[in-house]
């Protein structure tokens, strides 16, 4: 079969994603890079608000109008929270909740029959390596950063978060299982691996006997016995860190990124404890403080909520006050969305809409302001950079250019000459100054990538 795979919403999605590929191209099926091209489609749907459940919807209509034949199975949090709404989409032909994912590949073997499909034969990868073959353009990112899973489902109950319910408890892989998966992704060229899950900090506790871990081992084992050139950890809640947790970068200061995504969601201890969240301001503010002394040249980012009930304009004046002092270098900011089966939906001292679209603007405000000066910090320093994607033609000027990632997660723009290619190549970037989010860089040297 033709298979075309989409998703929203979190970077787990995308490594889930990226996980199935492998099993359907082990099965001999084609994965194509539009959804024109598919007799069926898998979409990763996302419920994390109800703008997620609006745009899941919104991406499912669209597919099904880019190739009304195609049969589409959906998966993901929107189709778990809301299985007969998906159910009834148009060219919808299989609902698989968040515990049957993993069992994909094999609900969609009935299909193969069906489907009558001679070319797949012709394009069988026996191997059932997921980073063979990755030709088409879709897929041309794919060689550059691989986002592997390591653990789902969470043990937490934050009032706000519905995602908790929908993954169920905390499941972590086996600690080889992740080295053997990044260590194929670092075989086939990939550059960097992003480590991803639900609640990533808890890795490894629920696992049994002899086969416990935590997140500390699983990263030294990663560098100690991977090739992968950059390792990176995606979102991590500010608890359950391991002693010594951050003596990790000093270990491997040039392959493990100087970046750490800490959700914060509120700058106040009643608004962190009304979402049940297992951290205070003072506790937050030691981490950020411990992980900056031992880390050169860390970037922080967060997310962060405005409208939570019960949010006076006194308390979102000292919550915003805390994330201005947290100096972050970019948030994810959410507008409260209650979702039914949480706690919150029930709670009293609903925000008005207006209220939360000025509190949204005034954070946007204050995290651009500390993002712009934690940018302009590495202006006239070289750092490290992984570029991805396609060269732009420039009008103005000769050669095209380049978007790349820093390894602590700044966005830089560089000019390289035309006959270079700069798709995954990872080179120190002189960078010269800030243009709003994006850093301007220049070649430190071309060496042997010209022409």
């Amino acid at each position: 079969m033709r298979i075309f795979l989409d998703q929203i919403g979190c970077r787990l999605n995308y490594s889930e994603m990226e996980s199935l590929a492998g099993q359907l191209r082990g099965a001999g099926h084609t994965i194509v890079s539009t959804p024109e091209q598919a007799q069926v489609v898998i979409f990763n749907s996302c419920a994390v608000t109800t703008g997620a459940e609006r745009d899941s919807r919104k991406r499912l209509g669209a597919l099904h109008r880019a190739s009304p034949a195609a049969r589409i199975a959906v998966t993901g949090c929107w189709a778990t929270l809301r299985p007969q709404q998906a159910a009834a989409q148009p060219g919808v032909a299989l609902v698989a909740a968040n515990d049957r994912k993993e069992m994909l590949a094999s609900l969609l073997e009935p299909w193969s029959a069906e489907i009558d499909d001679p070319e797949t034969l012709a394009h069988m990868q026996p191997d059932g390596n997921p980073f063979a073959h990755l030709d088409s353009p879709g897929e041309r990112a794919a060689r550059t950063r691989a986002f592997v899973k390591v653990q789902d489902g969470c043990n937490n109950r934050c009032t706000f978060c519905i995602v908790t319910s929908l993954r169920g408890e905390s499941r972590s892989r086996p600690l080889r299982a992740v080295v053997d998966e990044v260590q194929a992704a670092a075989a086939s060229g990939v550059m960097e691996a992003v480590l991803t899950g639900v609640h990533l900090g808890s890795y490894g506790r629920d696992l049994p006997g002899a086969a416990a871990s935590d997140l500390k081992e699983l990263v030294a084992a990663l560098l100690t016995d991977t090739d992968i050139p950059r390792l990176r950890l995606s979102s991590l809640e500010p608890w359950e860190l391991a002693d010594g947790f951050f003596d990790l970068w000093a270990r491997w200061p040039g392959r493990l990124c100087p970046h750490l995504h800490l959700p914060l969601q509120a700058g106040t201890d009643r608004q962190l404890r009304a979402m049940a969240r297992r951290c205070t301001t003072a506790s937050f503010r030691r981490l950020v403080a411990d992980a900056r002394a031992a880390i050169p040249d860390l970037i922080v980012t967060t997310d962060l909520i405005v409208g939570f009930p019960g949010e006076s304009e006194a308390n979102f004046a000292e919550g915003l006050a805390f994330v201005e002092e947290m100096r972050f270098a970019h948030a994810h900011l959410f507008p409260f969305s209650a979702r039914e089966g949480t706690a919150a939906a029930a709670f009293a001292g609903t925000v008005s809409k207006e209220i939360k679209r000025r509190r949204l603007q005034q954070t946007q405000a204050v995290v651009a302001a500390t993002g712009r000066a934690e940018r302009a910090r590495f202006a006239g320093g070289t750092r490290s950079v992984l570029f991805e994607g396609e060269g732009k033609p420039l009008a103005d000027q000769p050669g095209r250019l380049w978007f790349g990632l820093t390894d602590n997660y700044l966005r830089v723009a560089t000019v390289a000459p035309e006959t270079v290619d700069l798709h995954n190549v990872l080179m120190p970037i002189t960078l010269d100054g800030v243009e709003g989010d994006v850093m301007h860089g220049r070649l430190a040297s071309i060496g042997t990538f010209a022409a």
